[in-house]
């Protein structure tokens, strides 16, 4: 069976599948390749007849990395310049005016796609009665790599094509989605690390409002942002490794060489000197300034969100950095002073050392520094969305997701991804169940979860009946829904390690 939807552009037949229509690879841009490389995405080409849409479409190019690791992030699809694809899940081809839920992939804006079987739509679009949107992006060298300074603007690249190709599959929702039985004045875009990242910046960037009315960041929010010299610094610094100058040399760069910029000799490794390389840049046009800094002046104070992070993030990356087993309270000292006084630092540790005690959490220096980093990446970040929120009566709701993962003896904790099979309703999939875990309370978790992403899509509160009550955020009583084990909403949880940051400036939160 398949099912027939109009575009803008021309007919696409997707799947039909019990209670859902399935479309997939719909380019919402034309392809950014050849010379339009490093420019911003262009509508896409009509085209006449019925277009296949039973297939996903290529994939951004990038290294695999972790991606392996996980069966459920394993991409299969070819890699290709050509890449700016969407997929849409919706209950009917009809007009019934459904909210629209828009997923940002996460990836340290390097690795990912919208088409990763984590991914699938399928159980929120039958579930909410809800359209499903996945997209894919331009990563890595192609879409975050600030290159108009170097070449004397030879190539315009301004370092946020990526976060103009997500602004323009919004507008491609805005324009189309009600031919899929979507409501495009009810959008909600979502997105988890550089996906939750992206959410962030796009809570900021002009070219996005009016595109969307709620936002879920998840575990990443509105402090990653390099400023201009920095970016520049990293063009710079890549092109020499690659032997590249002068925009004709760039140009002539394959994918191949273009993703090896940032990787060590043995071509397999990241470069340490490179930290996040590749992440949205304040360029002064597509971002005018840090998109903390313009969330907190009131820009999208009319946009309802729903923030939050888990426990412990930086779990799935320390497996990578041997070094942090081996550190004791000097070496942790020696590794915050690279970001901040040595004063600082001291005080930081002993703050933490402090509130981790009272709540009965391991003093050790690693796992101190698990949680530092966890909290100056990802949730501190999140916190102080919510904070600025709140102060202009707009309507926010704060999660911190606590379930343990079984993977690796529990040496994971609640990491960085553990709640994606929960909100897709994926945890069945190849990979997760070893991963999130199985039986009765990952089950209810996950149903919770999902019922209270598609309440918030639906009405801006995630209240539901499997759930209960989720108060508003306020800097009074900081309210929290606590989402593990046991589901409740908590007051100012963990607030000794929150109130530690305070007197430490915000450049030092959200990114690498």
């Amino acid at each position: 069976m398949s099912a027939i939807a109009s575009t803008r552009y021309g007919k696409v037949e997707g799947e039909e599948q019990p209670g859902l229509s399935v479309f997939k690879g719909i380019p919402f841009a034309a392809p950014p390749t050849g010379p339009r490389r490093w420019l911003p995405p262009e509508k896409p080409a009509p085209w006449s007849g019925t277009r296949d849409a039973r297939k996903f479409g290529g994939v951004a190019p990038q290294l695999p990395m972790l991606l392996n690791a996980l069966a459920a992030m394993v991409i299969d699809d070819p890699q290709t310049e050509d890449c700016l694809y969407l997929n849409v899940w919706t209950p009917a081809v009809d007009n019934r005016k459904r909210p629209v839920m828009v997923w940002i992939h996460g990836g340290a804006f390097a690795i990912g796609s919208g088409s990763q079987a984590l991914y699938d739509g399928s159980t929120l679009a039958r579930r909410g009665d809800v359209v499903l949107v996945t997209v894919n992006y331009r990563l890595g060298p192609l879409g975050f790599l600030r290159l108009a300074d170097i070449t004397n603007g030879k190539i315009p690249a301004g370092g946020n094509e990526g976060i103009l190709d997500q602004i323009a599959a919004l507008e491609w929702v805005r324009d189309n989605i009600a031919e899929f039985g979507g409501d495009p004045g009810n959008v909600t875009i979502f997105g988890e690390s550089a996906g939750g990242m992206s959410v962030g910046t796009l809570l900021a960037a002009p070219a996005a409002r009016g595109l969307f009315h709620k936002a879920i960041p998840q575990s990443g929010a509105c402090h990653t942002g390099a400023p201009r010299e920095r970016a520049t610094r990293n063009a710079e610094r890549i092109m020499s490794k690659l032997g590249a100058s002068g925009a004709d040399a760039i140009r002539a760069l394959t994918p191949d060489q273009l993703l090896k910029g940032t990787l060590l000799a043995d071509g397999k490794t990241p470069d340490p000197e490179f930290g996040m390389a590749y992440q949205p840049v304040i360029d002064g046009a597509v971002m005018p300034r840090a998109a903390f800094e313009i969330v907190s002046e009131g820009a999208s104070s009319d946009v309802a969100i729903m923030v939050g992070s888990t426990l412990d993030e930086w779990k799935l990356f320390a497996p990578m950095d041997r070094g942090i087993a081996k550190l004791d309270r000097a070496g942790l000292a020696a590794r915050l002073s690279r970001r901040m006084s040595p004063e600082a630092a001291d005080k930081l540790i002993s703050d933490y050392e402090r509130a981790r005690a009272s709540h009965g959490a391991s003093i050790t220096p690693p796992d101190i520094f698990n949680a530092l980093e966890t909290d100056r990446i990802f949730r501190i970040p999140a916190v102080r969305l919510a904070e600025v929120h709140a102060q202009r009566r707009s309507r926010i709701h704060q999660y911190l997701f606590t379930w343990p993962s079984p993977a690796a003896g529990g040496m994971l904790g609640s990491c960085h991804a553990l709640e994606l099979g929960f909100v897709f309703g994926t945890n069945h999939i190849p990979g997760m169940p070893q991963f999130a875990g199985t039986g009765p309370i990952v089950e209810r978790l996950a149903t919770e979860m999902q019922d209270a992403w598609l309440a918030f899509a639906r009405t801006g509160d995630p209240s539901c009946a499997s759930l209960g009550a989720w108060p508003q955020y306020d800097a009074a009583r900081r309210t929290t829904m606590i989402l593990g084990a046991k589901s409740e909403a908590e007051e100012a949880p963990y607030d000794g390690e929150r109130r530690a940051w305070d007197t430490l400036p915000a450049s030092i939160l959200g990114s690498l």
